[in-house]
């Protein structure tokens, strides 16, 4: 019997690029789901998350987006 696991990684206003960049990859290679709760500290253009990262359509693959929690 073969169970596929999907670990569901979730970030909370992340502020460091390098270091969601890196988690990006992480998903990217594993197949997990990433989530990302706004606000971020930084935009999706930033220079350092474009190095540590991915091209912008294969995020759409395993990425979702998520508005402020508390307003």
């Amino acid at each position: 019997m073969h169970v596929e696991f999907r670990l569901n990684i979730v970030l909370f206003e992340p502020e460091i690029p390098p270091n969601t960049g890196n988690i990006i990859r992480l998903c990217a290679n594993t197949g997990f789901r990433l989530h990302i709760i706004e606000p971020m500290g930084f935009t999706w253009d930033d220079k350092r998350l474009r190095r540590a990262g991915l091209d912008y359509e294969s995020l759409l693959l395993f990425l979702s987006m998520f508005p402020p929690i508390h307003q």
